[in-house]
């Protein structure tokens, strides 16, 4: 088929191509449901830098009526890849390349109707060209048919070249004008050439000279058409690209610039046409010098004001040199309306309704003289007011005898006045009445006193201008005896509702029957005198009106309805009347309709009881026929109040009355309106029934109610009822209990004493026993009335059960044990009420945190084992166990406690016996003592090595941070270690400077073996080893200045409870090591000085030492020199110093320095 039958079928990039997509184009005779896309056939050639646009429309669509766009190019360079250029839905639907072009509206749609659009490209580039694509997103219900559509756009240079020697020429009138213009061109595709010269003067339109289209047709414009057609105007082709206009004759019009522009033509696909480019050449300045040939136009008159009859005259005189001698033309104006012309043959023709005065001898148009022209009116009338003109034009006469115009002018306006004939009547109007009641009639007389003449005629017209100063002709009597009603009056004047006579001569009536409101105004009676002229035609003469006001008060004003009673209360079989009085007091000719409506006592409803209609007559109502034999209506002669009367009343009487009054007027078309209701206050008519003191008596009948009342009952609750009628029936509280087999009822034989017997009593039968008592009567309708009723005192009954001895044992105990032991839980009864009794067992829990007890298992009576909430969320459930091992000695034993199982527990034993129906109940229920339980944890061993070390390396080099651990709490326990650095900073802010521990953690390893991320300055230069299962080793790779500082570990230690839940049971932390790192370039002294240690050990130490082996050293020489004889030194000199002793110093700074004396000349 070609179209879209599935959703995967057309979705394709955006939803769906349909026929477009595969290049195949729509098929004819597409169902209205179809969606069809379709663009301007291509392909297109269009010349760089021009204005491009392009169409497309969508047809058979669903949705709303605005469609949406979004227009694509294939690029000729990836003609399989899309790139979008604008939409009207998606402002960022532009790619990059176009957004630019798009934002600054270069690039935009223009919506033409809403499924159809233009996409404008203003300035086309050369990158433009390309396969287009219009897309329309789905609106369908479904898809089917075309979404978008292709074409092929192509950019071919603008080769047009359009030149012309700019120039200025003097010419005089009547000179010849001869100009050239080279059009040029090199376009490789077929293409079409059309020019136009135009003249431009100022700030002017250009004005068309004469052109020659893309079909080779030669066609002159407007003002050049006459022109041309003599010859004196020509465009000749002088050469391949050369044309040349030519005009002869030249006129002072001519003045002005001349240019010509062309444009080139290339035909479209669709066969038509299309200027791809136009172009215009430089212009030249043509300066046109008149000959003496001015003239000028004065027009007079003798006066501006007239009367209706007189005769005027108009005379146009032109005043020109060599009149006889040029030609001239005249016309004539009226209100700018032409009246007559007369050409250079001064033959004059005038225009209809002129003419037609003309004929008649009342207008005449003539040429007086070659230079006086005359308009006279010889009767004018009073339409003749207004502006009168004329106009001259110099015509040309050309070679073939035909004439040309030139210049035309024409003097001011002459404004002139007709007054009417004046008329010396006088009016006077009278009325009935200034004010009257809605729905009476009007009636006016209009009489004319003074100057009537003998010939003349009068015509009448009544008007009534209402109060928004609206104006409508009611009826109007012509000056031949037509009777005429206005339109807004016609159809009331069809049914006689308007009548207007002529009683006399001079004297009119008119009469308005059944007024309404909108008669209401200013009514005027207009009378037109009339005389015949002499040429047999009537005029008028003059007109004079009267006036006289009329109020309407509507119907409905005050319209109110009350209703009243005497005997609001009265006794059964007794009467009441009701009064609905109506206000006003109308006349007898207003329809006034009462209906009585009524709500029984109980309902929320009125219905209609008897309606009085606006014709006399009475309707009863369907509801309440029963009324209509005790009830009387009656309307009084000289009002319309209605009084209703209803006798023997009963309860069907009783309740809320009400009356309803409709006021209706009677239209002239005999149809009826209802102006207004109203509806009366609401009168409650109560009936009471006879007084009672509950004694029996051969009329009265009683229903007699056994009630129920228990402590826990807001209510009584009803267990047996006899009727007036003697039915019998049971209450709720005998079927729920069961009582019907155990209940006895009796009445005895004087039938004032009724008696009720439970037999086999339970317990649940306590309560306070009474009986209510009905008293009921036959009510004036025949039907039973409750009169009466009484409650009678209450009888407490109280049945009681065994005594409770039910004991548990008091005592509390303490139970502690460690985690994965065995713990049992005693429960001693040490008593019950009876040793035929079934007992019940439920263990609760007390757990730390938690505000209230928890439910662990429960033993019913029956042996049935049922766990509680905590035991059945949790894995208590498999690890508790139940038992009773002796009568009245109930176990509970959890395997494998667990921390969370500490807590007190207790247990509350229910005690079941059965009842006289076979029954169980719970007869005592007691708690047991509190045991607490303590599930304990091991306790804790860890201990980390705590020594301290010092450490230097240089930089670039590694160091290792052991973390060793001397004892564990479990040989099951996992450890978490963090190595930290401690790096002291300053406190600032004082002369003493204080330091402080910066502590960061370098890596942290935890209990799962998952290490936290190397962050900052350890990133790639950390290693992590497990020696054993109790040593650590964090190694710092690549060691730096700034890796100086304190190092320590943390460790956590980690076990599993029972569940295999894991815990953190102890931490410690190790002692710190000391580690420096050495510049690579540091000395002696910066190393030394960098360390307190060191700094001691070489600069205070050594003194002491020093100073104790140079006292020895003279003290040893000292005993030598008195020893010897006379010692000396070598060559015979004395020795009279020893050399200083030389200290060497280990450069690690961690063995102790060496003392060596060199050798001297020491003995």
């Amino acid at each position: 088929m070609g179209f879209c039958t599935s959703l995967r079928s057309c979705r394709g990039r955006r939803g769906g191509r349909g026929l477009a997509s595969r290049g195949l184009k729509p098929k004819e005779g597409l169902a209205l449901a179809q969606r069809h896309v379709a663009v301007q056939e291509g392909p297109l050639y269009r010349t760089e830098g021009s204005h491009v646009t392009l169409w497309c429309k969508v047809s058979g669509y669903q949705g709303p009526a605005e469609q949406n766009f979004q227009w694509s190019i294939y690029l000729p360079s990836a003609p399989e890849r899309e790139v979008q250029i604008v939409s009207t839905a998606d402002p960022s639907f532009p790619y990059a390349i176009y957004t630019q072009r798009v934002h600054s509206r270069e690039i935009y749609v223009e919506r033409v109707q809403g499924d159809a659009v233009l996409l404008h490209i203003k300035e086309l580039q050369d990158r433009d060209a390309g396969e287009y694509e219009c897309h329309t997103p789905n609106t369908d219900e479904r898809y089917f048919g075309s979404y978008s559509a292709k074409m092929n756009l192509v950019v071919i240079p603008d080769s047009l070249r359009v030149t012309a020697v700019p120039q200025t020429l003097h010419k005089v009138e009547r000179d010849s004008l001869e100009l050239k213009c080279e059009v040029a061109k090199s376009t490789a595709q077929h293409s079409h050439v059309s020019i136009a010269w135009y003249r431009q003067r100022g700030g002017e339109a250009p004005v068309e000279v004469i052109s020659l289209s893309r079909d080779f047709v030669l066609r002159a414009g407007g003002s050049y058409a006459q022109r041309q057609a003599t010859g004196d105007v020509r465009l000749d082709k002088v050469g391949e690209t050369t044309s040349k206009l030519t005009i002869y004759n030249l006129h002072p019009s001519d003045q002005g610039e001349f240019y010509c522009e062309a444009a080139e033509w290339i035909q479209d696909p669709d066969k038509s046409w299309y200027a791809m480019t136009r172009k215009r050449s430089q212009g030249t300045i043509v300066n046109v010098q008149a000959t003496d040939k001015e003239f000028s136009v004065r027009l007079e008159t003798e006066k501006r004001t007239y009367i209706v009859g007189e005769p005027v005259e108009f005379r146009c005189i032109l005043e020109a040199q060599n009149v006889p001698d040029r030609y001239f033309s005249i016309s004539w104006a009226f209100n700018s309306s032409l009246i007559a012309s007369l050409g250079p043959n001064a033959v004059p023709v005038l225009n209809n309704e002129f003419a037609q005065r003309e004929a008649l001898g009342q207008l005449k148009v003539a040429k007086e003289s070659d230079n006086v022209f005359v308009l006279k009116i010889y009767r004018l009338r009073l339409e003749d007011s207004g502006k009168y003109n004329c106009r001259v034009t110099e015509r040309e006469k050309t070679v073939t005898g035909d004439f040309i115009d030139k210049e035309s002018k024409r003097p001011k306006n002459i404004p002139i006045t007709v007054l009417p004939l004046k008329t010396s009547i006088s009016l006077e109007i009278i009325n009935n009445a200034s004010s009257v009641l809605e729905g009476e009639s009007l009636r006016f007389g209009c009489n004319v006193r003074s100057g009537v003449g003998p010939q003349s005629r009068l015509s009448v017209a009544w008007q009534l201008v209402d109060k928004q100063n609206r104006r409508s002709e009611i009826v109007r009597l012509d000056r031949d005896g037509t009777l005429q009603p206005g339109p807004s009056y016609a159809e009331r004047s069809s049914y006689g509702g308007i009548q207007m006579e002529q009683v006399r001569p001079g004297s009119f009536t008119l009469e308005i029957f059944n007024s309404i409101r909108a008669d209401e105004g200013h009514y005027e009676c207009r009378v037109a005198e009339w005389t015949r002229t002499l040429d047999g035609e009537w005029q008028m003469v003059g007109e004079r009106h009267a006036g006289t006001p009329v109020s309407i008060t509507p119907l409905e004003a005050g319209f109110a309805v009350t209703a009243i009673s005497r005997t609001p209360g009265v006794t059964y079989n007794e009467s009441f009347d009701l009064q609905c009085i109506i206000k006003p007091h109308y006349p007898s000719w207003v329809p006034v309709s009462v209906t009585w409506r009524f709500q029984p006592a109980g309902s929320t409803e009125f219905h209609d009881l008897v309606t009085f209609t606006r014709d006399g007559g009475v309707q009863w109502g369907d509801r309440y026929m029963g009324f209509r034999t005790r009830t009387a209506i009656e309307k009084a002669e000289s009002s319309n109040n209605v009084r209703l009367s209803i006798s023997r009343a009963s309860d069907t009487e009783a309740g809320k009355y009400q009356c309803v009054a409709e006021l209706w007027r009677k239209n002239y078309n005999s149809s009826w309106t209802r102006l207004a209701d109203r509806t009366s206050n609401l009168l409650e008519i109560r009936v009471l029934r006879p007084v009672t003191k509950l004694q029996t008596s051969p009329d009265s009948h009683f229903a007699v109610l056994w009630y129920v009342h228990k402590p826990s009952d807001a209510d009584g609750k009803l267990i047996l009822k006899t009727t007036h009628s003697s039915a019998f029936e049971y209450g709720t509280y005998a079927e729920e209990e069961g009582l019907r087999g155990r209940l006895q009822f009796e009445r005895s034989a004087s039938g004032g004493l009724f008696s009720l017997t439970v037999q086999r009593a339970e317990v649940r039968d306590s309560g306070s026993y009474y009986c209510h008592v009905e008293e009921w009567l036959l009510s004036p309708n025949h039907a039973w009335y409750k009169l009466a009723e009484e409650v009678s005192g209450r009888t407490e009954v109280t049945v009681k059960q065994p005594d409770n001895r039910l004991q548990v044992n008091q005592t509390h105990r303490n139970i502690t044990v460690l985690e994965n032991q065995w713990v049992t839980l005693e429960c001693q009864v040490s008593s019950r009420s009876s040793p035929s009794s079934q007992l019940s067992v439920e263990w609760y829990v007390w757990r730390p945190g938690h505000p209230e007890k928890e439910a662990v298992a429960r033993l019913s009576r029956q042996s049935t084992l049922r766990y509680g909430d905590l035991a059945a969320l949790g894995d208590l459930r498999g690890r508790i166990h139940m038992e009773s091992p002796s009568l009245g000695l109930y176990l509970l034993s959890i395997q494998n406690a667990t921390v969370r199982d500490s807590g007190v527990y207790d247990c509350r034993v229910e005690e079941w016996l059965l009842d006289p129906s076979d029954r169980w109940y719970k007869r005592a229920e007691d708690l047991s003592g509190l045991t607490t339980l303590t599930v304990k944890q091991p306790d804790p061993t860890l201990q980390v090595d705590t020594a301290t070390a010092n450490l230097t390396v240089q930089e670039k080099e590694s160091f290792p941070l052991d973390c060793s651990i001397l004892s564990r709490s479990s040989p099951e326990s996992h450890f978490a270690v963090t190595w930290y650095n401690l790096r002291a900073k300053e406190a600032g802010g004082r002369a003493e400077e204080e330091e402080e521990e910066e502590r960061e953690a370098v890596l942290s390893v935890g209990p799962d073996a998952v290490f936290s991320p190397e962050t900052g300055r350890w990133e790639g230069r950390l290693r992590f080893q497990r020696l054993s299962a109790v040593l650590f080793r964090l190694t710092v790779l690549q060691a730096g200045g700034a890796d100086s500082g304190n190092y320590s570990c943390r460790v956590e230690e980690w076990l599993a409870d029972p569940n295999g839940v894991w815990y953190r049971l102890a931490e410690e932390e190790s002692g710190t090591v000391a580690v420096h790192v050495q510049d690579a370039g540091s000395t002696l002294q910066s190393v030394i000085c960098s360390n307190d240690a060191l700094f001691y050990f070489v600069f205070f130490y050594p003194f002491p030492i020093f100073g104790i082996l140079i006292i020895t050293i003279l003290l040893v020489r000292f005993k030598s020199r008195n020893s010897s004889k006379n010692s000396e030194g070598k060559n015979g000199v004395p020795l009279l110093w020893i050399k200083e002793p030389h200290l060497n110093y280990s450069p690690t700074c961690l063995e102790p320095p060496v003392l060596s004396i060199h050798p001297g000349t020491i003995d």
